[in-house]
């Protein structure tokens, strides 16, 4: 496995529950976060920070969660995120003084409202808080390290401002070696960049293409699925299939599919 990870800047506007999400394209190797192999019938743990998850019972059964429609965490990858409302800085607040948790997760604005808020989607994504800085003006800017994919069991009431889920980790994404190696081997690279090349042609953008060669498939999956720029049903299906190699030809259809419409920012699946 490579040593780096694609780190994506954001736009910079605040993110709250409400507002759509943005990011741009930006290609940046940081410090190691990811599997790393083990010494016990191959299998391998998802690091995040210090800590390192080998399976499914170093994870907490009830966690805080975000509802941030377009916002997509996958595991290996990290999110910067400015915190500044109040529900989201006790949430934080609640994270840092446990188990340093956070589930991000779309609310499913086509299902209305729920008991606590927009409906949920099923499946979102549990980030361990690697980042922490206070900015002085009573906001917080943090990192979250994408751990694993889970599935919400149930909403239970809200904890102060805040919205908590019961839920089940999702134990593929801690998986062993030879998975791992099978999917990257799998993945058709060549279609993903040749893809990736034409979108950012498209839209007169670029990116360091040496970084690109240089990042192994599954760095490179992951962070072209957190940058791109579609909308919250097309983050939905990236997040929800079934391995590596799926959510590469699922991005590549979705782009595909932008690109042959001359519509690279507003593609919705129907």
């Amino acid at each position: 496995m490579a040593d780096a990870v694609c780190r994506l800047s954001y736009s910079p506007d605040p993110l709250i529950e409400s507002r759509q999400y943005q990011s741009h394209l930006s290609f940046t190797l940081l410090a190691p976060h990811g599997r790393d192999e083990g010494e016990v019938n191959r299998m391998i743990a998802m690091r995040a920070g210090n800590k390192r998850y080998k399976s499914i019972e170093d994870l907490p059964e009830i966690i805080p969660v975000f509802p941030l429609s377009g916002a997509l965490l996958l595991p290996g990858g990290n999110m910067p995120l400015n915190i500044f409302e109040p529900r989201y800085l006790a949430m934080t607040d609640h994270a840092l003084k446990n188990d340093k948790l956070i589930g991000m997760i779309q609310p499913d604005l086509a299902s209305g409202e729920g008991e606590h808020g927009p409906k949920l989607y099923k499946t979102g994504c549990i980030g361990r808080l690697t980042g922490f800085q206070e900015t002085g003006d009573g906001r917080y800017m943090i990192n979250l390290s994408g751990i694993c994919r889970f599935n919400v069991i149930e909403e239970l009431p809200p904890h102060s401002e805040f919205r908590m889920v019961q839920m089940q980790a999702n134990a593929d994404d801690l998986i062993n070696q030879e998975k791992l190696e099978a999917d990257e081997k799998a993945i058709n690279r060549k279609l993903l960049i040749d893809t990736f090349r034409r979108y950012l042609d498209a839209n007169d953008m670029e990116t360091d293409w040496s970084a690109v060669e240089n990042t192994d498939d599954e760095t490179l999956v992951t962070a072209l699925c957190m940058m791109s720029p579609y909308g919250p049903a097309e983050k939905q299906a990236l997040l929800e299939a079934a391995d590596l190699k799926t959510r590469a030809e699922t991005l590549v259809a979705i782009t595909e599919m932008a690109l042959a419409k001359g519509d690279n920012t507003q593609t919705h699946l129907q």
